[in-house]
């Protein structure tokens, strides 16, 4: 389970960050302070969302694991694939 594994403050975005994305239907995603955007897929729109609410990765990948059908360890592997790629996003100069 990768929260055991790794400290969950070194995988996702500070709460600061995530309360100031503007984030549309379509899931386009605009960070006023920085001006970066970039659009994101149904489940990544779903992930964000999650994230804005709650910050806690173990209740993230409850969550996830409930609603998709897929084993833990490609669920691990893909949501640290997301979370890498969502903090690329945002801390893109």
């Amino acid at each position: 389970m990768i929260d055991a594994v790794i400290e969950e403050q070194s995988l996702l975005p500070d709460a600061k960050t995530l309360e100031r994305l503007a984030i549309s239907e379509s899931g386009f995603v605009f960070d006023p302070v920085s001006g970066h955007s970039f659009t994101l897929n149904e489940t990544g729109l779903e992930i964000l969302r999650t994230l804005q609410k709650n910050r806690h990765l173990g209740a993230l990948l409850e969550q996830l694991s409930v609603e998709y059908d897929v084993d833990r360890s490609t669920l691990d592997r893909d949501l640290l694939e997301f979370l890498g790629s969502l903090r690329d996003q945002l801390l893109r100069p």
